[in-house]
Protein backbone atom coordinates (compact mmCIF):
# COMPACT_ATOMS: atom_id res chain seq x y z
CA UNK A 1 0.00 0.00 0.00
CA UNK A 2 1.39 3.36 -0.99
CA UNK A 3 0.62 6.65 0.70
CA UNK A 4 -1.57 9.24 -0.93
CA UNK A 5 0.92 11.48 -2.70
CA UNK A 6 0.73 13.98 -5.50
CA UNK A 7 1.01 11.15 -8.01
CA UNK A 8 -2.33 9.79 -6.79
CA UNK A 9 -4.24 13.06 -7.05
CA UNK A 10 -8.01 13.03 -7.01
CA UNK A 11 -9.76 12.70 -10.34
CA UNK A 12 -12.21 15.43 -11.32
CA UNK A 13 -15.88 14.86 -10.57
CA UNK A 14 -17.81 13.66 -13.61
CA UNK A 15 -20.46 16.30 -14.45
CA UNK A 16 -22.72 13.50 -15.72
CA UNK A 17 -22.72 11.69 -12.38
CA UNK A 18 -26.23 10.79 -11.28
CA UNK A 19 -27.47 12.84 -8.31
CA UNK A 20 -30.95 11.33 -7.86
CA UNK A 21 -32.03 7.74 -7.13
CA UNK A 22 -32.80 5.61 -10.17
CA UNK A 23 -36.40 4.57 -10.99
CA UNK A 24 -37.52 1.69 -8.79
CA UNK A 25 -34.87 2.41 -6.17
CA UNK A 26 -37.28 2.74 -3.24
CA UNK A 27 -39.09 -0.53 -4.00
CA UNK A 28 -35.74 -2.33 -4.25
CA UNK A 29 -34.57 -0.82 -0.96
CA UNK A 30 -37.73 -1.90 0.86
CA UNK A 31 -37.57 -5.43 -0.52
CA UNK A 32 -33.87 -5.89 0.21
CA UNK A 33 -34.28 -4.40 3.69
CA UNK A 34 -37.12 -6.81 4.55
CA UNK A 35 -35.10 -9.76 3.22
CA UNK A 36 -32.11 -8.63 5.27
CA UNK A 37 -34.40 -8.51 8.28
CA UNK A 38 -35.31 -12.19 7.85
CA UNK A 39 -31.68 -12.93 7.07
CA UNK A 40 -30.69 -11.94 10.60
CA UNK A 41 -33.82 -13.35 12.22
CA UNK A 42 -32.86 -16.75 10.83
CA UNK A 43 -29.28 -16.34 12.05
CA UNK A 44 -30.05 -15.36 15.64
CA UNK A 45 -33.00 -17.58 16.46
CA UNK A 46 -30.44 -20.29 17.16
CA UNK A 47 -28.59 -18.08 19.66
CA UNK A 48 -31.84 -17.53 21.58
CA UNK A 49 -32.68 -21.24 21.77
CA UNK A 50 -29.11 -22.50 22.18
CA UNK A 51 -29.64 -23.82 25.71
CA UNK A 52 -32.80 -25.94 25.08
CA UNK A 53 -31.26 -27.22 21.84
CA UNK A 54 -28.07 -28.16 23.68
CA UNK A 55 -30.06 -29.96 26.39
CA UNK A 56 -32.30 -31.78 23.92
CA UNK A 57 -29.42 -33.14 21.86
CA UNK A 58 -27.06 -33.59 24.81
CA UNK A 59 -24.06 -31.73 23.37
CA UNK A 60 -21.39 -29.42 24.82
CA UNK A 61 -21.17 -25.65 24.57
CA UNK A 62 -18.33 -26.14 22.11
CA UNK A 63 -20.57 -28.24 19.85
CA UNK A 64 -23.25 -25.53 19.96
CA UNK A 65 -20.63 -23.02 18.85
CA UNK A 66 -19.92 -25.19 15.84
CA UNK A 67 -23.52 -24.79 14.67
CA UNK A 68 -22.77 -21.10 14.16
CA UNK A 69 -19.45 -21.92 12.55
CA UNK A 70 -21.05 -24.42 10.12
CA UNK A 71 -23.37 -21.71 8.83
CA UNK A 72 -20.55 -19.22 8.47
CA UNK A 73 -18.22 -21.68 6.74
CA UNK A 74 -20.74 -22.45 4.01
CA UNK A 75 -21.69 -18.76 3.78
CA UNK A 76 -18.15 -17.53 3.35
CA UNK A 77 -17.12 -20.31 0.93
CA UNK A 78 -20.10 -19.87 -1.39
CA UNK A 79 -20.14 -16.04 -1.28
CA UNK A 80 -17.16 -15.63 -3.68
CA UNK A 81 -18.83 -18.03 -6.10
CA UNK A 82 -22.08 -16.09 -6.08
CA UNK A 83 -20.18 -12.81 -6.15
CA UNK A 84 -18.45 -13.87 -9.37
CA UNK A 85 -21.82 -14.93 -10.81
CA UNK A 86 -23.42 -11.64 -9.77
CA UNK A 87 -20.86 -9.69 -11.79
CA UNK A 88 -22.06 -11.61 -14.88
CA UNK A 89 -25.67 -12.81 -14.44
CA UNK A 90 -29.01 -11.31 -13.31
CA UNK A 91 -28.70 -10.53 -9.63
CA UNK A 92 -32.38 -10.54 -8.65
CA UNK A 93 -32.66 -14.15 -9.85
CA UNK A 94 -29.67 -15.17 -7.72
CA UNK A 95 -31.15 -13.45 -4.68
CA UNK A 96 -34.60 -15.00 -5.21
CA UNK A 97 -33.24 -18.54 -5.42
CA UNK A 98 -30.99 -17.94 -2.42
CA UNK A 99 -33.82 -16.61 -0.24
CA UNK A 100 -36.04 -19.58 -1.06
CA UNK A 101 -33.24 -22.05 -0.32
CA UNK A 102 -32.29 -20.60 3.05
CA UNK A 103 -35.96 -20.27 4.07
CA UNK A 104 -36.56 -23.96 3.34
CA UNK A 105 -33.46 -24.88 5.34
CA UNK A 106 -34.46 -22.63 8.24
CA UNK A 107 -37.92 -24.15 8.38
CA UNK A 108 -36.44 -27.65 8.21
CA UNK A 109 -34.25 -26.80 11.22
CA UNK A 110 -37.41 -26.97 13.30
CA UNK A 111 -37.80 -30.60 12.25
CA UNK A 112 -34.31 -31.63 13.42
CA UNK A 113 -35.50 -33.84 16.29
CA UNK A 114 -38.13 -35.53 14.10
CA UNK A 115 -35.59 -36.06 11.28
CA UNK A 116 -33.09 -37.55 13.71
CA UNK A 117 -35.63 -40.07 14.94
CA UNK A 118 -36.59 -41.02 11.36
CA UNK A 119 -32.95 -41.58 10.39
CA UNK A 120 -32.30 -43.96 13.27
CA UNK A 121 -32.00 -47.59 12.21
CA UNK A 122 -30.22 -46.87 8.94
CA UNK A 123 -26.74 -48.39 9.15
CA UNK A 124 -24.95 -45.46 7.49
CA UNK A 125 -26.51 -42.81 9.71
CA UNK A 126 -26.11 -44.87 12.85
CA UNK A 127 -22.43 -45.31 12.03
CA UNK A 128 -22.02 -41.56 11.55
CA UNK A 129 -23.60 -40.97 14.96
CA UNK A 130 -21.26 -43.50 16.56
CA UNK A 131 -18.14 -42.06 14.91
CA UNK A 132 -18.98 -38.43 15.75
CA UNK A 133 -20.48 -39.15 19.15
CA UNK A 134 -23.36 -36.80 18.27
CA UNK A 135 -27.08 -37.41 17.90
CA UNK A 136 -28.60 -37.60 14.43
CA UNK A 137 -30.93 -34.74 15.30
CA UNK A 138 -27.98 -32.47 16.04
CA UNK A 139 -26.21 -33.56 12.84
CA UNK A 140 -29.36 -32.84 10.79
CA UNK A 141 -29.49 -29.35 12.32
CA UNK A 142 -25.81 -28.91 11.44
CA UNK A 143 -26.53 -29.72 7.77
CA UNK A 144 -29.46 -27.28 7.71
CA UNK A 145 -27.23 -24.51 9.08
CA UNK A 146 -24.84 -25.20 6.20
CA UNK A 147 -27.68 -24.91 3.65
CA UNK A 148 -28.80 -21.62 5.21
CA UNK A 149 -25.25 -20.40 4.62
CA UNK A 150 -25.40 -21.39 0.95
CA UNK A 151 -28.68 -19.53 0.47
CA UNK A 152 -27.40 -16.42 2.20
CA UNK A 153 -24.19 -16.63 0.16
CA UNK A 154 -26.35 -15.79 -2.87
CA UNK A 155 -27.69 -12.72 -1.08
CA UNK A 156 -25.02 -11.14 1.11
CA UNK A 157 -22.54 -10.03 -1.58
CA UNK A 158 -25.20 -9.24 -4.19
CA UNK A 159 -27.82 -7.05 -2.47
CA UNK A 160 -25.49 -4.08 -1.70
CA UNK A 161 -24.42 -3.89 -5.35
CA UNK A 162 -28.02 -3.36 -6.45
CA UNK A 163 -28.38 -0.48 -4.00
CA UNK A 164 -25.07 1.00 -5.17
CA UNK A 165 -26.38 0.94 -8.76
CA UNK A 166 -29.68 2.56 -7.78
CA UNK A 167 -28.40 5.30 -5.42
CA UNK A 168 -25.66 7.88 -6.06
CA UNK A 169 -22.53 8.31 -3.95
CA UNK A 170 -23.81 11.50 -2.32
CA UNK A 171 -26.59 9.70 -0.40
CA UNK A 172 -25.28 6.13 -0.51
CA UNK A 173 -24.13 6.20 3.12
CA UNK A 174 -27.58 6.78 4.58
CA UNK A 175 -29.16 4.30 2.13
CA UNK A 176 -26.69 1.60 3.13
CA UNK A 177 -27.39 2.51 6.76
CA UNK A 178 -31.11 1.87 6.27
CA UNK A 179 -30.33 -1.44 4.57
CA UNK A 180 -27.95 -2.57 7.31
CA UNK A 181 -30.34 -1.36 10.01
CA UNK A 182 -31.89 -4.77 9.48
CA UNK A 183 -28.88 -6.26 11.30
CA UNK A 184 -29.75 -5.04 14.82
CA UNK A 185 -33.50 -5.23 14.23
CA UNK A 186 -33.40 -8.69 12.66
CA UNK A 187 -30.94 -9.95 15.28
CA UNK A 188 -33.15 -8.65 18.08
CA UNK A 189 -36.28 -10.14 16.52
CA UNK A 190 -34.42 -13.43 16.23
CA UNK A 191 -33.63 -13.27 19.94
CA UNK A 192 -37.23 -12.33 20.76
CA UNK A 193 -38.83 -14.93 18.48
CA UNK A 194 -36.50 -17.62 19.77
CA UNK A 195 -37.06 -16.48 23.34
CA UNK A 196 -40.82 -17.00 22.98
CA UNK A 197 -40.19 -20.67 22.29
CA UNK A 198 -36.95 -21.13 24.27
CA UNK A 199 -38.04 -24.20 26.20
CA UNK A 200 -37.42 -27.85 25.61
CA UNK A 201 -39.97 -29.22 23.16
CA UNK A 202 -41.11 -25.82 21.84
CA UNK A 203 -38.02 -24.26 20.21
CA UNK A 204 -38.86 -25.95 16.89
CA UNK A 205 -41.70 -23.50 16.21
CA UNK A 206 -39.35 -20.53 16.12
CA UNK A 207 -37.72 -21.97 12.97
CA UNK A 208 -40.92 -23.20 11.33
CA UNK A 209 -42.53 -19.73 11.48
CA UNK A 210 -39.80 -18.23 9.26
CA UNK A 211 -40.66 -20.45 6.28
CA UNK A 212 -43.79 -18.82 4.72
CA UNK A 213 -42.55 -15.19 4.59
CA UNK A 214 -39.18 -16.31 3.22
CA UNK A 215 -40.77 -18.15 0.31
CA UNK A 216 -42.96 -15.14 -0.56
CA UNK A 217 -39.98 -12.76 -0.50
CA UNK A 218 -38.00 -15.06 -2.78
CA UNK A 219 -40.82 -15.14 -5.33
CA UNK A 220 -41.06 -11.31 -5.21
CA UNK A 221 -37.34 -11.09 -6.07
CA UNK A 222 -37.82 -13.25 -9.17
CA UNK A 223 -40.27 -10.64 -10.51
CA UNK A 224 -37.95 -7.62 -10.06
CA UNK A 225 -36.31 -5.77 -12.97
CA UNK A 226 -32.51 -5.83 -13.18
CA UNK A 227 -30.84 -2.34 -13.15
CA UNK A 228 -27.77 -1.62 -15.33
CA UNK A 229 -24.49 -2.05 -13.46
CA UNK A 230 -22.82 1.25 -12.62
CA UNK A 231 -26.03 3.21 -13.25
CA UNK A 232 -25.32 5.69 -10.43
CA UNK A 233 -21.54 5.84 -10.83
CA UNK A 234 -19.48 8.14 -13.02
CA UNK A 235 -17.95 5.06 -14.60
CA UNK A 236 -17.38 3.66 -18.04
CA UNK A 237 -19.96 1.09 -19.21
CA UNK A 238 -19.96 -2.22 -17.39
CA UNK A 239 -17.79 -4.97 -18.83
CA UNK A 240 -16.89 -8.46 -17.75
CA UNK A 241 -14.01 -8.32 -15.32
CA UNK A 242 -10.72 -10.07 -15.92
CA UNK A 243 -8.37 -11.64 -13.39
CA UNK A 244 -6.15 -8.56 -13.45
CA UNK A 245 -9.16 -6.40 -12.56
CA UNK A 246 -9.59 -8.27 -9.29
CA UNK A 247 -5.94 -7.65 -8.42
CA UNK A 248 -6.88 -3.97 -8.04
CA UNK A 249 -8.69 -4.87 -4.81
CA UNK A 250 -5.47 -5.78 -2.99
CA UNK A 251 -3.87 -2.62 -4.43
CA UNK A 252 -6.58 -0.43 -2.88
CA UNK A 253 -5.45 0.47 0.66
CA UNK A 254 -8.85 1.52 1.95
CA UNK A 255 -10.41 -1.77 0.77
CA UNK A 256 -7.67 -3.85 2.45
CA UNK A 257 -7.75 -1.91 5.72
CA UNK A 258 -11.55 -1.95 5.75
CA UNK A 259 -11.49 -5.75 5.44
CA UNK A 260 -8.97 -6.02 8.28
CA UNK A 261 -11.05 -3.73 10.51
CA UNK A 262 -14.31 -5.52 9.74
CA UNK A 263 -12.66 -8.89 10.39
CA UNK A 264 -11.41 -7.77 13.80
CA UNK A 265 -14.81 -6.35 14.71
CA UNK A 266 -16.70 -9.42 13.43
CA UNK A 267 -14.45 -11.77 15.39
CA UNK A 268 -15.44 -10.09 18.63
CA UNK A 269 -19.08 -9.30 17.98
CA UNK A 270 -19.92 -12.62 16.33
CA UNK A 271 -18.81 -14.61 19.34
CA UNK A 272 -20.13 -12.24 21.99
CA UNK A 273 -23.58 -11.79 20.42
CA UNK A 274 -24.02 -15.55 19.94
CA UNK A 275 -23.33 -16.32 23.60
CA UNK A 276 -24.65 -13.17 25.30
CA UNK A 277 -28.16 -14.52 26.15
CA UNK A 278 -26.65 -17.70 27.60
CA UNK A 279 -24.06 -15.67 29.54
CA UNK A 280 -26.75 -13.45 31.07
CA UNK A 281 -28.67 -16.51 32.26
CA UNK A 282 -25.86 -18.84 33.38
CA UNK A 283 -23.30 -16.40 34.84
CA UNK A 284 -25.28 -13.29 35.72
CA UNK A 285 -28.30 -15.14 37.14
CA UNK A 286 -30.97 -13.46 35.03
CA UNK A 287 -34.14 -15.37 34.19
CA UNK A 288 -35.10 -16.40 30.67
CA UNK A 289 -38.04 -14.01 30.74
CA UNK A 290 -35.67 -11.09 31.43
CA UNK A 291 -32.34 -11.92 29.77
CA UNK A 292 -33.21 -12.63 26.14
CA UNK A 293 -36.08 -10.11 25.63
CA UNK A 294 -34.15 -7.30 27.32
CA UNK A 295 -30.97 -7.98 25.40
CA UNK A 296 -33.00 -8.19 22.19
CA UNK A 297 -34.66 -4.87 22.98
CA UNK A 298 -31.29 -3.22 23.59
CA UNK A 299 -29.91 -4.54 20.32
CA UNK A 300 -32.89 -3.38 18.30
CA UNK A 301 -33.10 0.13 19.81
CA UNK A 302 -29.41 0.97 20.26
CA UNK A 303 -28.34 -0.90 17.14
CA UNK A 304 -31.03 0.63 14.95
CA UNK A 305 -30.33 4.22 15.97
CA UNK A 306 -26.56 3.67 15.78
CA UNK A 307 -26.70 2.15 12.31
CA UNK A 308 -28.87 4.91 10.86
CA UNK A 309 -27.06 7.76 12.63
CA UNK A 310 -23.68 6.29 11.65
CA UNK A 311 -24.63 6.42 7.98
CA UNK A 312 -25.98 9.96 8.29
CA UNK A 313 -22.89 11.09 10.21
CA UNK A 314 -20.62 9.65 7.53
CA UNK A 315 -22.52 11.43 4.74
CA UNK A 316 -22.62 14.75 6.63
CA UNK A 317 -18.91 14.72 7.47
CA UNK A 318 -18.10 13.79 3.87
CA UNK A 319 -20.15 16.78 2.66
CA UNK A 320 -18.09 19.02 4.97
CA UNK A 321 -14.87 17.90 3.32
CA UNK A 322 -13.79 15.05 5.63
CA UNK A 323 -12.44 12.68 2.99
CA UNK A 324 -12.05 9.79 5.43
CA UNK A 325 -15.41 10.41 7.12
CA UNK A 326 -16.79 6.87 6.87
CA UNK A 327 -13.70 5.38 8.49
CA UNK A 328 -13.38 8.14 11.11
CA UNK A 329 -16.96 7.47 12.23
CA UNK A 330 -16.29 3.72 12.35
CA UNK A 331 -13.05 4.10 14.32
CA UNK A 332 -14.66 6.42 16.87
CA UNK A 333 -17.39 3.88 17.59
CA UNK A 334 -14.86 1.10 18.22
CA UNK A 335 -12.60 3.15 20.47
CA UNK A 336 -15.58 4.18 22.62
CA UNK A 337 -17.35 0.83 22.59
CA UNK A 338 -14.36 -1.26 23.71
CA UNK A 339 -14.09 0.05 27.31
CA UNK A 340 -17.88 0.15 27.68
CA UNK A 341 -18.13 -3.55 26.84
CA UNK A 342 -15.49 -4.44 29.42
CA UNK A 343 -17.22 -2.26 32.02
CA UNK A 344 -20.53 -4.08 31.47
CA UNK A 345 -18.89 -7.35 32.54
CA UNK A 346 -18.14 -6.09 36.05
CA UNK A 347 -21.04 -3.74 36.85
CA UNK A 348 -24.10 -5.15 38.62
CA UNK A 349 -27.54 -5.23 37.06
CA UNK A 350 -29.71 -3.28 36.44
CA UNK A 351 -26.98 -0.64 35.89
CA UNK A 352 -25.17 -2.97 33.50
CA UNK A 353 -28.11 -2.71 31.09
CA UNK A 354 -27.41 0.99 30.50
CA UNK A 355 -23.73 0.36 29.91
CA UNK A 356 -24.54 -2.51 27.54
CA UNK A 357 -26.94 -0.26 25.60
CA UNK A 358 -24.21 2.39 25.21
CA UNK A 359 -21.68 -0.25 24.12
CA UNK A 360 -24.07 -1.69 21.50
CA UNK A 361 -24.72 1.82 20.15
CA UNK A 362 -21.02 2.51 19.72
CA UNK A 363 -20.27 -0.86 18.18
CA UNK A 364 -23.06 -0.65 15.59
CA UNK A 365 -22.07 2.90 14.57
CA UNK A 366 -19.71 1.53 11.90
CA UNK A 367 -22.21 -0.67 10.05
CA UNK A 368 -23.46 1.78 7.43
CA UNK A 369 -20.21 3.73 6.89
CA UNK A 370 -17.91 0.70 6.57
CA UNK A 371 -20.15 -1.05 4.02
CA UNK A 372 -20.68 2.17 2.10
CA UNK A 373 -16.91 2.51 1.82
CA UNK A 374 -16.72 -0.99 0.33
CA UNK A 375 -19.11 0.04 -2.44
CA UNK A 376 -17.49 3.43 -3.03
CA UNK A 377 -13.90 2.23 -3.51
CA UNK A 378 -14.71 -0.59 -5.97
CA UNK A 379 -15.57 -0.45 -9.65
CA UNK A 380 -19.14 -1.62 -10.55
CA UNK A 381 -17.72 -4.41 -12.74
CA UNK A 382 -16.09 -6.10 -9.73
CA UNK A 383 -18.25 -4.76 -6.91
CA UNK A 384 -20.15 -7.99 -6.18
CA UNK A 385 -16.90 -9.93 -6.04
CA UNK A 386 -15.41 -7.25 -3.78
CA UNK A 387 -18.29 -7.67 -1.33
CA UNK A 388 -18.03 -11.46 -1.63
CA UNK A 389 -14.32 -11.50 -0.85
CA UNK A 390 -14.96 -9.20 2.09
CA UNK A 391 -17.59 -11.62 3.39
CA UNK A 392 -15.18 -14.54 3.00
CA UNK A 393 -12.38 -12.77 4.85
CA UNK A 394 -14.37 -11.31 7.74
CA UNK A 395 -16.11 -14.61 8.48
CA UNK A 396 -13.19 -16.97 7.83
CA UNK A 397 -11.02 -15.08 10.32
CA UNK A 398 -13.88 -13.56 12.35
CA UNK A 399 -17.11 -15.05 13.66
CA UNK A 400 -16.58 -18.45 12.06
CA UNK A 401 -14.06 -19.21 14.79
CA UNK A 402 -14.98 -16.98 17.74
CA UNK A 403 -18.20 -18.76 18.93
CA UNK A 404 -16.48 -22.15 19.43
CA UNK A 405 -13.49 -20.39 21.00
CA UNK A 406 -15.75 -18.72 23.56
CA UNK A 407 -17.62 -22.01 24.01
CA UNK A 408 -14.31 -23.79 24.69
CA UNK A 409 -13.30 -21.10 27.19
CA UNK A 410 -16.68 -21.51 28.91
CA UNK A 411 -16.18 -25.28 29.13
CA UNK A 412 -12.86 -24.65 30.93
CA UNK A 413 -13.31 -21.25 32.68
CA UNK A 414 -16.19 -18.82 32.08
CA UNK A 415 -17.97 -16.72 29.48
CA UNK A 416 -16.54 -13.57 31.05
CA UNK A 417 -12.97 -14.71 30.36
CA UNK A 418 -13.92 -15.59 26.78
CA UNK A 419 -15.55 -12.19 26.21
CA UNK A 420 -12.49 -10.33 27.50
CA UNK A 421 -10.14 -12.31 25.25
CA UNK A 422 -12.07 -11.78 22.01
CA UNK A 423 -13.06 -8.16 22.74
CA UNK A 424 -9.45 -7.04 22.34
CA UNK A 425 -9.97 -7.21 18.58
CA UNK A 426 -12.55 -4.40 18.85
CA UNK A 427 -9.73 -2.07 19.75
CA UNK A 428 -7.70 -3.40 16.82
CA UNK A 429 -10.55 -2.67 14.39
CA UNK A 430 -10.60 0.98 15.50
CA UNK A 431 -6.89 1.27 14.73
CA UNK A 432 -7.35 -0.20 11.23
CA UNK A 433 -10.22 2.19 10.38
CA UNK A 434 -8.28 5.21 11.65
CA UNK A 435 -5.38 4.16 9.42
CA UNK A 436 -7.66 3.63 6.43
CA UNK A 437 -9.13 7.14 6.71
CA UNK A 438 -5.89 8.47 5.18
CA UNK A 439 -6.64 6.76 1.85
CA UNK A 440 -10.43 6.72 1.63
CA UNK A 441 -11.15 9.89 -0.36
CA UNK A 442 -8.45 9.18 -2.93
CA UNK A 443 -9.66 5.61 -3.45
CA UNK A 444 -13.30 6.73 -3.71
CA UNK A 445 -12.45 9.28 -6.41
CA UNK A 446 -10.41 6.76 -8.37
CA UNK A 447 -12.83 3.81 -8.13
CA UNK A 448 -15.16 4.56 -11.10
CA UNK A 449 -12.16 4.87 -13.43
CA UNK A 450 -9.77 2.42 -11.80
CA UNK A 451 -10.14 -0.46 -14.25
CA UNK A 452 -9.58 1.92 -17.16
CA UNK A 453 -6.39 3.18 -15.48
CA UNK A 454 -5.17 -0.38 -15.01
CA UNK A 455 -5.99 -1.25 -18.60
CA UNK A 456 -4.29 1.85 -20.01
CA UNK A 457 -1.10 1.21 -18.01
CA UNK A 458 -0.96 -2.52 -18.75
CA UNK A 459 1.92 -3.57 -21.04
CA UNK A 460 0.84 -3.99 -24.63
CA UNK A 461 1.81 -7.17 -26.52
CA UNK A 462 4.70 -6.73 -28.95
Amino acid sequence: MTPATASSAELPIDPNERVAPAPGARQALILLLVINLFNYIDRYILAAVAEPVREEFGVSYTAMGWLSTAFLLSYMVTSPIFGWMADRFPRWALIGVGVILWSLASGASGLAHFAGVRLEGYALFDQIAVVTGLSLGYLFLLVMRCLIGVGEGAYGPVAPTLLADLYPVAIRGRIMAWFYAAIPVGSALGFVLGGLFASRGNWHWAFLLTLPPGILLGIWCLRMKEPPRGLSDSATPHRKATLSDYVTLVRTPSYVLNCLAMTSFTFAMGGISFWMPTYLKTERGLSESVATPTFGGIVVVSGLFATILGGIAGDKLRERGWGGAYFIVSAAGMLLGFPLLLLMLVVDFPYAWGILAAAVFCLFFNTGPSNTALANVTHPSIRATAFAMNIFIIHAFGDAISPPIIGWVKDHWSFKVGFVVVSLTILLSGIFWAWGSIYLKRDTDRAPHLLDEEQSTAPRPA
